[in-house]
């Protein structure tokens, strides 16, 4: 382990009509909900997206607490596939606010990223112009008060692009901190990471939402 400065970076959206019109796919990519997403396949797709840019946190927790997550209300995840082959995935949390007697909620992109085959063929921006849509519409499908902001977080262990993309799609930056983490000297990579079962750094799993 080693000490490591990272510096995380938060973003948002407070209107809905910035939300850009998504591209057209390209032929044989899809984006479609796992309406039936379980324990396993959200782990497997942590680990395998994540795992070359420390996404460790969550590997020491056990099916329950997987499941717990996924069982909150406006929790969904989407799957970015490329001729059937799964290629990246995006992880989406509601959170209720409540002020001066108002209810609303908010959508926070937990999760994002590409597998590494998927890299660096415009897919990222597609795919985050379809989820920013789909955070706002969350209410639309599960029984939320409407969305009132979409926000993410980012940070310098993410892919070097991630941040670029959600500044480009309309997201802004609206603060950032920094802290002193400990970290393997290399991250694991997807295959060992799918296999670990404790974590490997001090970071918080709040920290880690993309590897776009």
């Amino acid at each position: 382990m080693q000490a490591t400065e990272v510096t995380i970076t938060y973003l948002q959206m407070l209107e809905r009509d910035e939300a850009q019109v998504p591209s057209s796919l390209p032929a044989g990519v899809k984006i479609e909900r796992a309406a039936h997403a379980s324990p396993e396949l959200a782990r497997w797709l942590y680990a395998t997206v994540g795992g070359s840019w420390y996404w460790y946190e969550r590997l020491g927790w056990d099916r329950e607490k997987w499941q717990e997550e996924l069982d909150e209300v406006g929790s969904e995840i989407w799957l970015l596939t490329v001729d059937g082959t799964p290629a990246g995935y995006c992880q989406l949390a509601a959170h209720i606010e409540s002020s001066s007697g108002r209810i609303s909620a908010e959508t926070e992109i937990l999760y994002f990223g590409l597998m590494e085959f998927a890299q660096g063929k415009g897919l990222g921006k597609i795919f985050l112009q379809q989820m920013i849509v789909n955070a706002w519409t969350l209410a639309e499908r599960h029984p939320l008060p409407s969305i009132g902001r979409v926000w993410v977080h980012t940070c310098t262990l993410d892919g070097p692009y991630a941040l670029a993309n959600y500044e480009a799609r309309g997201l802004t930056s609206y603060g950032s901190s920094t802290e002193n983490v400990f970290l393997p000297a290399e991250p694991l990579g997807s295959w060992q990471t799918m296999f670990a079962t404790a974590p490997h750094s001090n970071l918080s799993d709040e920290k880690h939402p993309s590897a776009g």
